[in-house]
């Protein structure tokens, strides 16, 4: 006799199971992954019970189970769903069935019907599961040692910078992986060499049994990591090695890695060693992130984080395969969240991804996570509807769960009939349900229509899933509408007719086993190997040798696909080019000139190598064959139908067509398109555009980050995308920048001004008398017209690395006018811009190449909007946003005292404001200093800006930013510091610099002081520079963050107008030539207090070759109040450190060492 196939998918709410019996029986169960089987008695007949539905597909197998609440199984008949207790049972009750073992072991036993005290059956069996996932998100693993380098000890905490969230005051707490950080001496450069012998006598007190390993450079230059591993693994000590696990560039997020598997291996340890404890006899295979199998002890921890998810794809691919269908979306719902992948032949992966506390570098099937499913709460909040991304989880729930949740997605199908109670498989309260319904219809406070509204909630929700697919199809290239949506999970295809309908798409495939799809596609997974080389040189160099590359790679098995990630050279993003085995190297070449043409509008720009970053070949596994599904003609849906079972719910809406498939799929086809347009209410249809909206923006910044050439837009990530009324006042903006939040409608309104709109033009502009902030920022802005009707512009801002003036980066610290700090650029239209527009520019192709990728985004953003524009009144719901917003403000300023501050900047510069309320809220900075001789010039937009971010901190909640928060806001300045004197000539404009980015710190930390809201940060954005007539660098640098009135302030990172990313350590060492010899947090440098203020950063490079080093900082004489420490930074040459200015230019040589130490936040008591 064969073998038991079973396949267990352990997610976090449910465990999935699928089983086929040696004689070919299919049998199916879904239980809670606490390993309950929950049911409800609804019948009593003598000793028997009988439950609402089956409990398995066998006719024993529970008996000797308990019962949560108290109770034996004497005796069961699972199949019709009767139990034989010790004790009476009561109609209605529910009863909770447990083993007391890991939910896989019981959905094994349910699935071979074996009993408690009985053997199981020989079994493959293969399991997926979240538990590493869920120990991550939950705090559930084990707190670890990590051994790195001396002077990186802080490096998990300082990450790479960035706060999580542009407005947070109070720090979210990390959940805590690392009890401890040993910094051992010894240290390899990227080519291998000693630089500093390594110390193993700092181990010998060691008292870890589980650690994790991460040394810098350890992906090209292992041999002092391994030292340390063969040492630790000698005395029988547990260690997660950095190059073992992830061995590719970028020092940060590898060390991650090694903490993330060792956190987990206790976790995941006890769950592997139970099962093979329970199945001594069993073939076990556990499903890898990446859809591969893995036997027990070739598995590690961090294989597991998305297995489910990747079971889900491998069923969606044999789907695929088996119905005809080369190119597919997935779409996975569930309760908390929903799945999406792109399938074109085979699935993607992705080769890194933040879980928890942790970014992993390891390979995955390329899904994106969307926080939209059933349990999505639907809420009125801030003067508007919203739905998600909050959501009620598994406890308590959505309200129809009876255990006091509130309203979500789940709700409102039941209360539009989309779903039936008597089917759902666990009891539902519709009353509950609708109590919810009545309350939010009564917070709203309009006399609304609850079916429409229960109806526009549930097109909020599905508009937000369409844009979680829009994301992995447009953002690459790809239409939508060219492809099958595969539907599955508990709630997808109850969405799946609306969601197709929404994006265009005319095809569905709904599996037979669409709410297990994720167990079968266990099942179908081949047994496929990924193997990786990083490589990190010139394509070019492998112009001979590059088959024989490949072919020793795949050495030993045989290889399916070859996978090759290109990219131009010195930049991070980088291009999957999949390719067939006998691909030839110009056959790659020409497959990357292809694509890069079709992802950023252009050829790859004349100059710029390709850089081959990775090699990866697939090797080929067994997988079993699934034979063509066929279908029949169907039925026309004339109008809505529901379906479902205990577990999945469809939708199938009027105008499909419905083909039931020989192996039970359903493939429903669109053959009628919706007459009229369902019945709406504003505040549905506000919240439908306010999405939209924000839609638009994204989208125009995804496109314009990946067309960009830059490092400085494309990593840095140095550029904000917005959306304004007709009046130019902002309503929609994407910031990654804080500082650009208000400026965009500042100079759309200085540039309308003086300037006749038309339809299809576009501005650029980066003068700061029209609203710039300083010269690298440029300014990109097109009209949107509709029925030759101004309707709206959209903007973009983007920080060109490069554009002229005295010193590489264009940020001069000793500027005395706008001449000197690079290109001035007036109002100029882009089709006047020519060949030789930026010739004094060091690198003139990357101005132009940015510049164009900016317009392209724009372009997309107008045609985008005029689109949006057919189906609503546009101007109507942007006004609405704005009055929203406005409105939360005017409530706000309600009783607000006068209130007033001032600071200084280093050189004793005032920065000064008083703050009243009356019928509007009055912001004077009158008695500012004058205009500044140097560079620390604000322009108005910087002022406005500043403004905008402090009143947004001070609202304290997520609303619509927008200028409406300005609309009842006067702003007062004199000429001087915060208001310089612009001509048309920029020899006699003063230079602004260095006020957008040390002089807006200034103002926030006035404004908040003013507020009382929080003490001040480091006040400083620390710009760093350095460079040759060779190569340009900059980077800014983070601090402390001020504490405030119930929390600690964040260290190391950056505060209010700045959040960009630093440069990792293997990168900036494998692409200049410098060294970073300490990257840390400054300790004890916040201020003290009953909440302390957070500390700044350490920051010390060595430069090998001879360059000129450029610092433009604040608060290196005037500390962050009230008691901060002050930053500083030295020069160490000829053998001694000495101090520097905190305005400076210095020329270094080779050996020469800066070392950059920023302030500290302040405390508050």
């Amino acid at each position: 006799m064969g073998k038991w196939l079973v396949r267990i998918d352990a997610g976090g709410t449910f465990t999935d199971g699928w089983a086929r019996s040696p004689e070919g029986e299919e049998i199916r169960c879904k239980i809670l992954s606490s390993g309950i089987i929950r049911t409800r008695v609804v019948g009593l007949d003598g000793d028997w019970i009988d439950c609402e539905r089956p409990l398995s597909g066998h006719s024993t197998g529970l008996k000797g189970f308990t019962l949560k609440s108290g109770g034996l199984i004497l005796d069961c008949n699972p199949l019709e769903g009767r139990l034989k207790l010790d004790r009476s049972a009561s109609l209605g009750e529910t009863l909770e069935l447990v083993t007391g073992e890991d939910a896989p072991l019981v959905a094994a036993r349910i699935l071979t019907g074996t009993g408690i005290g009985k053997t199981f059956p020989e079994m493959d069996l293969r399991v997926a599961t979240t538990r590493g996932t869920n120990a991550l998100l939950e705090g559930k693993g084990e707190p670890v040692t990590l051994i790195t380098n001396q002077g990186f000890e802080s490096l998990l905490e300082i990450r790479d910078q960035r706060r999580p969230d542009l407005f947070e005051l109070a720090p979210t707490p990390k959940i805590p992986v690392i009890k401890e950080v040993i910094g051992i001496p010894g240290r390899l450069d990227r080519e291998s060499r000693e630089l500093e012998g390594l110390e193993l006598n700092s181990l010998e007190s060691l008292g870890a049994s589980n650690v994790a390993l991460a040394l810098i450079n350890a992906d090209t230059a292992p041999t002092h990591e391994k030292m340390v591993a063969e040492e630790l693994r000698h005395r029988e000590i547990e260690v997660s090695a950095s190059h073992e696990l992830a061995p590719v560039i970028r020092f940060w997020p590898r060390t991650e890695t090694a903490v993330a598997n060792a956190y987990l291996t206790p976790v995941m340890g006890a769950f592997i060693r139970e099962l093979c404890k329970t199945l001594p006899e069993t073939q076990l295979s556990l499903m890898t992130s990446a859809g591969q199998l893995k036997q027990a002890d070739e598995f590690r921890p961090i294989d597991s984080l998305l297995s489910g998810p990747a079971g889900g794809v491998a069923g969606a691919l044999a789907l695929a395969r088996s119905a005809g269908l080369d190119q597919v979306l997935t779409f996975d719902m569930g309760g908390t969240s929903t799945d999406v992948a792109r399938i074109a032949g085979e699935a993607g992966y992705r080769y890194e991804q933040e879980i928890g506390p942790v970014r992993v570098l390891a390979p995955a099937v390329s899904i994106e996570t969307v926080a939209a499913g059933g349990g999505s709460i639907c809420q009125w909040r801030n003067e508007g509807l919203e739905v998600g991304p909050e959501s009620a989880g598994s406890d308590p729930g959505p309200a129809c769960y009876g255990r006091g949740g509130p309203l979500t997605v789940t709700d409102v199908n039941l209360l539009l009939d989309l779903m039936d109670e008597s089917k759902a498989g666990i009891p539902i309260d519709r009353q509950a349900a609708q109590a919810r319904l009545d309350e939010l219809t009564s917070e709203i406070g309009d006399h609304i229509d609850q079916e429409v509204l229960l109806k526009g909630l549930r097109q909020i929700a599905i508009e937000h899933m369409a844009e979680a697919l829009r994301q992995v199809s447009t953002r690459d290239g790809y239409d939508c509408r060219d492809h099958a949506l595969i539907a599955f999970g508990g709630a997808g295809p109850q969405h799946a007719c609306a969601l197709a309908e929404e994006l265009g798409i005319r095809r569905i495939l709904v599996p037979f086993d669409a709410g297990l799809l994720s167990a079968w596609g266990l099942h179908q997974a081949g047994n496929r190997k990924l193997r990786t080389k990083q490589i990190l040189k010139p394509l070019d160099d492998f112009l001979k040798n590059f088959p024989s590359m490949i072919e020793e790679l795949g050495k030993g098995g045989t290889i399916a696909r070859c996978l090759h990630e290109l990219r131009l050279q010195d930049q991070d993003s980088c291009l999957e080019i999949e390719t067939e085995p006998e691909c030839s190297f110009a056959e790659l070449v020409t497959l990357f000139e292809t694509r890069y043409r079709l992802l950023n509008g252009d050829a790859r720009p004349p100059g710029r190598k390709i850089e081959w970053v990775t090699a990866r070949v697939e090797l080929t596994g067994e997988s079993p064959e699934i034979p063509r599904e066929q279908f029949d003609d169907g039925h026309l849906f004339e109008e809505d139908s529901l379906e479902q079972d205990a577990f999945s719910t469809m939708v199938i809406q009027a105008g499909w067509r419905k083909r039931q498939g020989s192996r039970g799929s359903i493939f429903l086809q669109r053959e009628a398109t919706q007459e009229t347009q369902p019945q709406s209410i504003f505040v549905v249809e506000e919240e439908l555009y306010r999405r939209r909206f924000e839609s638009v923006v994204e989208e125009m910044g995804i496109l314009l980050k990946r067309t960009a050439l830059s490092t400085n837009i494309k990593e840095r990530l140095d550029y904000s995308c917005a959306l304004l009324d007709a009046r130019g006042f902002l309503v929609v903006n994407a910031p990654h920048i804080p500082v650009h939040l208000g400026a965009l409608g500042l100079c759309v309104r200085e540039v309308s001004k003086t300037h006749q709109w038309t339809a299809r033009e576009t501005i650029v502009v980066n003068h700061p008398g029209f609203g710039g902030s300083h010269l690298p920022d440029v300014t990109v802005i097109s009209p949107i017209f509709v029925q030759e009707t101004l309707v709206g512009f959209v903007a973009n801002r983007a920080h060109h690395a490069e554009i002229g003036g005295k010193t590489p980066g264009s940020m001069p610290p000793d500027a005395r006018c706008l001449a000197e700090e690079g290109i001035v650029i007036p109002p100029t239209l882009y089709s006047e811009i020519s060949d030789g527009f930026f010739a004094e520019s060091r690198m003139p192709s990357d101005n132009e190449a940015d510049l164009a990728a900016q317009v392209s985004a724009n372009q997309f953003g107008v045609k985008a909007m005029q689109k949006l524009a057919l189906s609503g009144n546009i101007p109507g719901y942007m006004n609405a946003l704005y009055e929203r917003s406005a409105a939360i403000l005017r409530q706000s300023v309600a009783g607000l005292e006068k209130c007033s501050a001032e600071d200084q900047l280093d050189d004793g510069s005032v920065i000064k404001v008083e703050i009243s309320s009356g019928e509007k809220l009055t912001v004077d900075f009158r008695g500012s200093a004058s205009t500044h001789p140097g560079n620390l010039n604000a322009t108005p937009a910087i002022v406005r800006s500043a403004v905008l971010y402090a009143l947004r901190l001070w609202v304290g909640d997520d609303l619509p930013l927008n200028e409406g928060l300005l609309e009842s806001v006067d702003i007062i300045t004199e000429e001087g510091i915060l208001n310089p004197p612009l001509t048309s000539d920029p020899e006699s404009c003063p230079a602004v610099v260095g006020g957008n980015v040390e002089t807006s710190q200034r103002i926030v930390d006035v404004l908040l002081s003013a507020l009382g809201i929080q003490s001040n940060g480091q006040g400083t954005m620390n710009n760093f520079l350095f460079g040759n007539e060779r190569f340009g660098f900059y980077e800014t640098m983070g601090g402390g963050a001020g504490a405030g009135p119930g929390w600690d302030g964040r260290s190391a990172c950056h505060v209010h107008m700045s959040n960009t990313a630093i440069t990792d350590v293997e990168i900036l060492e494998e692409r200049y030539p410098v060294r970073v010899w300490e990257f840390g947090i400054r300790k004890n440098s916040g201020g003290g207090g009953t909440w302390r203020g957070g500390d700044g950063l350490i920051r010390e490079i060595e430069f090998l070759e001879k360059m000129t080093v450029s610092l433009l900082t604040q608060r290196r004489t005037k500390k962050p109040r009230p008691n901060g420490q002050s930053g500083r930074q030295m020069i160490f040459r000829n053998g001694r450190w000495d101090v520097l200015q905190g305005v400076c230019s210095v020329e270094v040589e080779p050996g020469d060492r800066i070392r950059i130490e920023t302030p500290g936040g302040g405390g508050w008591s």
